[in-house]
């Protein structure tokens, strides 16, 4: 459906060029949700306007459904672009124009017809659940709404593609998981292939099932949702997963709690979330596990476990401890700090 070969992109600058993109080769099966994750600055926004060519790559490939869209000509790529929709933070709403105006304009510019134009704007306003809100204007509208009604102007074309640029930074936590519901919805119900760009971990949680890690213009990591989230390898991933999943102790909880010795994570996937294993550890081994930080975060394919826990005892117990529940499929892994 979308896929990028050794695709890069670069700017130039008083100061001389700049490297937005380097090298990034990434590939999103027809029907998925995939998800770049990284700092501001990391080239994101930079690669996913690549993917419809607002931004032509400087070297590489870009494939919509396996035909190069670099080589196609000005008639050929408007065409390939009514198969790609795309939203954006800011909404980019027409301020006087109403709700069913910000919808219709664009389909009128490529020549729908009026009915044509009537039925979509009606049915797309249904689907985010706006149907009340056609002759209102953007000033009217909280920010989720906006949002939504950007999404039903970027459905309207009948995409089969769906690009998102940060679209739910600027909303609040409440708004943001109303927003996330409505594009898997959107993605259940009409197939649409999305591929979205976020600096917040808890996005690529609850909807991706496949994502990429971007730091300095290149993909870092990679792979699907469960396995970034069980077990990381950048530092950069290390410190999106400690925005949701404490993965560092602090320098004051250790002194309080006066931890020493062995401190270990342990992350529970599949059939080992519904096991009592740390009850077994503490009755089968001379151990004492004492449970410092703990949380279950629920993934769109799955759920993964957390629980940081402080072992005390004979050291050979510790270590055969940690052997039973490494058999019994729990990642364990030393903690930071």
């Amino acid at each position: 459906m979308i896929e990028l070969k050794n695709v890069s992109k670069q700017f130039g600058s008083k100061k001389g060029i700049i490297q937005a993109v380097t090298d990034v080769n990434l590939r999103v099966k027809k029907g998925e949700i995939h998800g770049v994750i990284g700092y501001s600055g990391a080239g994101k926004s930079t690669l996913i306007r690549c993917v419809n060519l607002l931004e032509k790559p400087t070297q590489g490939s870009i494939l919509i459904n396996g035909e190069d869209v670099t080589s196609l000509s000005a008639a050929k790529l408007s065409e390939t672009r009514k198969k790609i929709g795309m939203i954006f933070q800011g909404f980019n709403l027409l301020k006087t124009a109403t709700v069913y105006d910000n919808i219709a304009l664009p389909l009128k510019l490529i020549g729908v017809d009026k009915s044509e134009i009537h039925n979509r704007v009606v049915k797309y306003l249904e689907i985010v659940g706006l149907s009340d809100k056609e002759k209102a204007y953007p000033s009217q509208l909280s920010g989720g709404q906006k949002q939504r009604v950007a999404i039903a102007r970027a459905l309207a074309q009948e995409p089969e593609i769906l690009l998102s640029d940060e679209a739910t930074s600027a909303l609040d936590p409440e708004t943001t998981d109303s927003i996330l519901d409505l594009l898997l919805k959107i993605n259940k119900e009409l197939g649409i292939t999305i591929l979205l760009i976020t600096h917040e971990m808890n996005v690529i949680q609850k909807i991706c099932d496949y994502v990429y890690v971007m730091e300095n213009g290149s993909i870092v990591e990679q792979g699907s949702a469960i396995e970034l989230f069980t077990k990381p390898k950048q530092e950069t991933t290390k410190k999106f997963l400690n925005t949701i999943s404490q993965r560092k102790l602090s320098l004051s909880l250790i002194q309080q709690l006066r931890i020493s010795g062995t401190v270990v994570r342990l992350t529970f996937v599949g059939k080992s979330t519904g096991q009592p294993l740390l009850a077994t550890v503490s009755k089968q081994f001379q151990v004492n596990p004492n449970i410092l930080t703990a949380n279950i975060i629920e993934l769109k394919n799955g759920i993964v476990g957390n629980l940081v826990i402080h072992l005390t005892g004979d050291q050979k117990e510790i270590e055969a401890s940690i052997r039973f529940l490494e058999n019994h499929g729990v990642t364990v892994e030393e903690v930071e700090g």
